[in-house]
């Protein structure tokens, strides 16, 4: 039955279709991790490889690079993937293909700015004398030397996308049914919070109990990295 409350059958309950919203919570997980996680990717192979090689070759093609970035970053971002969507459709495809080109201009800022400290050194300008490529120079050479800036940006890049999304299912223009993510389940059930039930709120608090602990996974891995240690 449609909107059951939450028994030993159902444990949190069913939703509008009469469907256990605890298995769809656990399904939905995989989807908006996945999903999230790939366009995160594709966002920093784009934004970072740009990025990098923005700062390394400097001159007019860095001029270029930055302003139309700049032009792009001068949109606002969701209302840009919005309009996409709705002219290329709300696939799976389409979403991670769109959010990974529309957040690369972060992604770009960040690792044209810290590469450009790292382009300028002798190990960098040895490289370009021994006439080594561009694709050795970017990711022998700067990559390396940028990376645990990268790591941290990129678990706040993904917080963000898992949000992003979220917000897209929850206007109906991202993941879209039957698939399960938690956005959309959160404006499936959202009648239930005019009767007192907080099962709603249970997919937003996954959201944010998510973002949390990449942050924590983040910070900790920067911490082992550094090589720092708490003193005993």
């Amino acid at each position: 039955m449609p909107f059951d409350p939450w028994s030993e059958k159902f444990l949190l309950g069913t939703d509008q279709l009469g469907r256990d919203i605890f298995s769809r919570m656990i399904y939905a997980a995989r989807n908006t991790i996945a999903i999230s996680l790939a366009a995160t990717v594709l966002t920093f192979a784009i934004g970072t490889t740009l990025g990098i090689v923005s700062a390394v070759l400097g001159g007019i093609v860095d001029v270029v690079m930055s302003r139309i970035v700049d032009a792009i970053m001068a949109l606002p971002q969701l209302i840009v993937i919005l309009v996409m969507l709705s002219v290329v459709g709300s696939s799976v495809v389409n979403l991670i293909i769109i959010i990974g080109i529309a957040d690369a201009t972060n992604v770009f800022r960040l690792s044209r700015s810290v590469a450009m400290n790292v382009a300028v050194m002798d190990f960098v300008e040895d490289a370009r004398a021994r006439g080594d490529s561009l694709v050795w120079i970017v990711f022998h050479e700067v990559l390396p030397n940028i990376l645990s800036t990268l790591v941290a940006e990129f678990g706040m890049r993904f917080c963000f996308v898992v949000l992003t999304i979220s917000a897209l299912s929850f206007l109906g223009l991202g993941i879209q049914p039957p698939t399960a993510d938690w956005g959309s389940m959160v404006r499936e059930n959202a009648t239930l919070i005019s009767y007192g039930d907080v099962t709603p709120l249970l997919p937003a608090a996954a959201i944010a109990i998510l973002a949390i602990g990449v942050n924590f996974v983040v910070d900790w891995f920067l911490h082992y990295a550094s090589g720092l240690r708490d003193d005993q």
